[in-house]
């Protein structure tokens, strides 16, 4: 790991290997200054490491979180695109590259337009599951393996709440980026030792 986390700094990002979920959580906090903005990518590692709730509960930042419930769709989009402007943007990947690629699928678009370009960082918690050869395996994985998990996932819990599940490859993965970082140290990668999400 030591050697792909080389490899990681030399493509741009600010890239670190932790051996536990623990550990990524102590770290990703250093992350999060009193005062910031947060915005929020789709992100089950996020939620794993135990990022999420802290997130929820930190009274001196502003989040933009467009997944609380009762919220209307509008505030639902204005909050996404008040998260592209964020000093901080905290998602996951679908897939890492062995060269320092990130590979994702998403629905609305946020997360990958934040890759690209927007918030002034992007904290980015990586379970060592996500390692793919290339950004071909990259893409296999997200439609073989994250794309059909979140499905799931995202139907059972609409389900939950009594509503119709509406959910499908069609509307959770139709927009795809690849990227490498852009600039230095503004991508921050936590590998963890461990797997996470999907």
């Amino acid at each position: 790991m030591e050697k792909f986390i080389e490899i990681l700094k030399s493509c741009g990002y600010d890239a670190h290997f932790v051996k536990t979920k623990e550990e990524a959580f102590e770290l990703s906090k250093t992350y999060i200054k009193s005062g910031m903005s947060v915005g929020l990518g789709g992100s089950v590692s996020v939620q794993e490491i135990g990022l999420l709730d802290f997130l929820l509960n930190k009274k001196d930042i502003t989040l933009f979180n467009q997944y609380e419930d009762g919220i209307s769709m509008d505030e639902n989009i204005h909050r996404r695109r008040q998260g592209l402007v964020s000093d901080i943007f905290v998602t996951g990947t679908n897939a890492i590259t062995k060269d320092g690629k990130l590979v994702n699928a998403d629905g609305s678009g946020n997360r990958v337009a934040a890759f690209s370009y927007g918030p002034k960082n992007v904290l980015v918690i990586v379970g060592i599951n996500k390692i793919v050869e290339d950004v071909e395996a990259g893409f296999k994985r997200v439609m073989e393996v994250a794309a059909p998990k979140n499905i799931d996932r995202m139907n059972k819990k609409a389900i939950s709440f009594g509503k119709e599940p509406t959910h499908n490859i069609d509307n959770i993965a139709n927009k795809f980026s690849w990227v490498k970082a852009d600039d230095k140290d503004r991508i921050i990668i936590i590998l963890v030792d461990e797997e996470l999400g999907y």
